[in-house]
């Protein structure tokens, strides 16, 4: 197989330290730059971090020296790499103009962050789900003048808990689903060491999540027509989005309805079938079964599950019938590794496999 070199834009911070991690002993992808804000260029990564590593294993000692590059110095950091990811913490319309200057410079973006995610050609993919969307690249292409640079994301977070459980009912037409999530605190990049209050303690709000958890299923759910993807009208979603005492793992209790109501064995049966292009390609960080469900009352858990199938897979439980829905169940995602850092390496590993890294 072809090894790409890459880059990591933001590797200071908790999703950046979780991309150097993951990439350490990648089979296809070698870390050759490393870039970040000015404060942190031109010191070693272990000096640019200073004490600030939060990853249980230790800091790749292949990029402990590596110096650190200024990210806003596009040409020089992309000549270094294939493509880049990224996962930045800027305004939003910074990281646009930061992420459209990588893929202009021919250097494609897979972006762990959400500025681009409501960009009509820039594909939102989760890679067992929606892979097809990456043909809306060419088009990209063509708006940014580009021959090899482009920008793909992945989605929020939160999503992973649940749209993968619904999404691969869409047989039975997914008409209605109310969700409410509980995430982890190393959903806002922090520890307990670090964020002390969230100890014994849970948090109504997340600024800006319950909008992106309603908004971007649409997307997923949406088709590719006239060089754009439209959003799909269905299924129409609510979500509540509350910050818990937990350290890894975002949680989903979720209620859905259908035009055509299927039975309980038969959503289980499809969750314990499916697969997607990923698991046809056997990508390197490809979970072997994405979907688990447990039969127990109490399964799944965040400190027994959030790690199954090194992270990448999502688990599911406690499916039942509503009085108001047709059924509700509860789903479970690890949020740095599936939800952040882990799925964009399945993506950019989906991107490379399809031939739109060149």
């Amino acid at each position: 197989m072809k090894k790409w070199n890459v880059g990591i834009i933001g590797c200071t911070g908790m999703v950046g330290q979780r991309f150097a991690s993951l990439l350490e002993n990648h089979p296809w992808f070698n870390v050759t730059v490393l870039a970040a804000s000015p404060r942190s260029a031109g010191k070693t990564y272990e000096e640019a971090l200073g004490g600030r590593w939060v990853m249980k294993t230790p800091m790749p000692e292949s990029m402990k020296n590596m110096v650190v590059m200024d990210a806003s110095k596009v040409e020089e950091v992309a000549k270094h790499a294939d493509f880049v990811f990224c996962a930045v913490d800027m305004p939003k319309d910074q990281i646009k103009a930061l992420e459209e200057a990588y893929a202009k410079a021919e250097c494609p973006v897979i972006s762990n962050n959400s500025a681009h995610r409501s960009t009509p050609d820039v594909p939102m993919i989760i890679p067992e789900l929606n892979s097809a969307h990456a043909d809306i690249i060419p088009f990209q292409r063509k708006r940014l003048g580009t021959k090899k640079g482009f920008i793909a994301v992945k989605s929020n977070c939160s999503l992973q808990s649940y749209v993968p459980a619904l999404y691969p009912l869409s047989s039975f037409g997914v008409k209605k689903a109310l969700v409410c999530t509980y995430q982890a605190i190393s959903g806002a990049g922090k520890t307990f060491e670090t964020w002390p209050e969230m100890v014994d303690n849970v948090i109504p709000y997340i600024g800006g999540e319950e909008e992106k958890s309603e908004q971007e299923p649409l997307k997923i759910w949406g088709k590719i027509e006239n060089g754009v993807i439209v959003p799909s009208k269905e299924p129409s979603f609510t979500a509540q989005c509350i910050r818990v005492p937990v350290t890894d793992g975002h949680f989903a209790a979720v209620f859905v309805s259908f035009e055509n109501k299927p039975s309980k064995d038969e959503i289980i049966n499809v969750w314990n079938n499916f697969s997607g292009r990923p698991q046809e390609l056997n990508l390197p960080s490809a979970p072997k079964q994405f979907l688990h469900y447990f039969h127990e009352d109490n399964m799944p858990q965040a400190a027994l599950h959030r790690g199954l199938e090194n992270g990448m897979a999502v688990s599911l439980g406690r499916l039942r019938e509503d009085t108001h829905y047709d059924y509700k169940f509860v789903g479970l995602s690890h949020n740095t590794l599936r939800g952040a850092a882990g799925g964009a390496v399945l993506l950019a590993e989906l991107l490379c496999a399809e031939g739109f890294v060149d």
